[in-house]
């Protein structure tokens, strides 16, 4: 095992990350951002190290500046979270290159995983069910035609090289398609770097269901269950539980089965989802994509199955083995509490001027900021996670409704009246639900 590790992200999962380390022995360097220099992460580190101007570009995407806070500090191995520069091929050769050890899987599986196109057709040829779809990118309306014409409409359009919901409209007929080619094709072009476009049939009622994975040393592939991520908006995800109550046994043991088979499909190592869109009228399963790194939803699978996934990342990374659980216990729930107004969930970032974590059992907190810190507008708004098991679903809704009532966050807006208003909500409650739930609820 490595002796130091640089984690090359902030907030709540640098701070994660850190507490696992620590606890193994590993020093930890925290790298932050001026703005950031006083956030638990840093505090918390061994050694911290400052990368510069507070916007992204100059400090959490610099990787020049990443690297060269490595060499300063004497850092072994790099963990690069998620969000940033956790998906880029480019970072995880560079971090190789220099002889430091990369927390995640090899650049070629994140460059096979990062095109929608490529990734869409290399499961297709694995076995793994997509949705009906043009198995070419498209940059322009006639060519996005000719691929919606043998799909059948409606389509949705997605940006080949996005990711995180970002980059995705649907189109009902020819002159939406149209408009939404040119559209997503020039945002995919100034923010991911490539105009290309994917076309696949849209349907109507789906929920949003993943497969945490881990490639093992050795090349095996597990399946630690799956998360059901249908509680969204705009595409981003709010609420995530486990197991899905959605799966039958039957469904379960195959989009299992079907998410081992997509990390041998690119020899996977580390930790990976698996995403799938899960049609709720016939019951099929659609490979959507696979995050090359650790989610945002993570804990809901540690609480279930009882295990340590960062730790997990590091001993792989180290070549070490790493004892996986048998069987998931109980059902757990996830609260993503970000600093935006909780009716029209747009930013809300400000100072913390009073901030007071729920407790008891089955509760677990995984936050970034405290009292008398800045939740500033450079950054996702994600202020921390409430996580709860219990051994039951309708306990765990109850125990996360009252996670969320007694958690207090004063200074920027929270969304935390929209958790406890879900959390009672009658379409929740029952399990049944899709991906418009919210759009239901306002």
């Amino acid at each position: 095992m490595f002796d130091s590790l640089l984690i090359a992200n902030r907030g709540e999962i640098a701070r994660r990350i850190g507490s696992t380390a620590r606890a193994m022995g590993i020093r930890t360097i925290a790298v932050h951002s001026d703005i950031d220099a006083r956030l638990p992460h840093v505090v918390e580190a061994d050694t911290a190290v400052n990368l510069g101007a507070s916007d992204p570009a100059s400090s959490y995407l610099n990787i020049d500046a990443i690297l060269a806070a490595a060499a300063e500090t004497g850092a072994k191995a790099i963990h690069p979270g998620y969000g940033f520069l956790s998906e880029k091929a480019d970072f995880a050769a560079a971090v190789i290159d220099v002889g430091l050890i990369w927390v995640g899987p090899s650049p070629e599986a994140i460059s096979a995983m990062g095109d929608k196109v490529n990734a869409r057709n290399l499961m297709a040829r694995h076995g793994v069910p997509v949705a009906p779809g043009a198995s070419d990118p498209v940059q322009d309306p006639d060519a996005a035609q000719a691929a919606a014409d043998a799909v059948g409409f409606p389509v949705m359009v997605k940006a080949a090289a996005g990711g995180g919901g970002m980059g995705m409209a649907v189109a009902e007929d020819a002159a939406s398609l149209a408009e939404q080619t040119t559209r997503i094709s020039g945002f995919a072009s100034r923010l991911f770097g490539s105009p290309d476009v994917l076309i696949e049939r849209f349907y109507p009622r789906v929920r949003h269901i993943e497969v945490q994975i881990l490639g093992l040393p050795d090349g095996t592939v597990v399946a630690l269950g799956e998360r059901e991520c249908s509680v969204q908006r705009r595409h981003q995800k709010l609420v995530e539980e486990t197991p899905s109550p959605a799966l039958s046994p039957q469904q379960r043991a195959e989009i299992l089965a079907a998410s081992r088979r997509a990390g041998e499909a690119v020899d996977y190592r580390g930790a990976g989802t698996v995403e799938y869109l899960y049609d709720v009228d016939s019951g099929q399963f659609f490979f959507l994509e696979m995050n090359t790194r650790l989610q945002v939803e993570h804990p809901i699978t540690e609480a279930v199955f009882g295990i340590d996934l960062v730790e997990a990342q590091l001993r792989i990374a180290a070549g070490e083995t790493v004892e996986i659980p048998a069987e998931p216990k109980g059902h757990a729930i996830e609260l993503r509490i970000n600093a935006e107004d909780p009716k029209r969930f747009l930013p809300g970032p400000g100072v913390i001027t009073g901030w007071r974590e729920p407790a008891g059992e089955g509760v677990r907190i995984d936050a970034g900021y405290r009292d008398g810190d800045e939740v500033p507008r450079f950054y996702d708004s994600l202020m921390a996670k409430v996580v709860v098991h219990a051994p039951d679903r309708a306990q765990a809704i109850r125990l996360a409704a009252q996670a969320a009532a007694d958690f207090e966050i004063t200074g920027p807006k929270s969304n935390l009246a929209f958790h406890v208003e879900l959390l009672g909500n009658p379409e929740f409650e029952s399990g049944d639900y899709d991906t418009g739930i919210v759009g239901r609820m306002r």
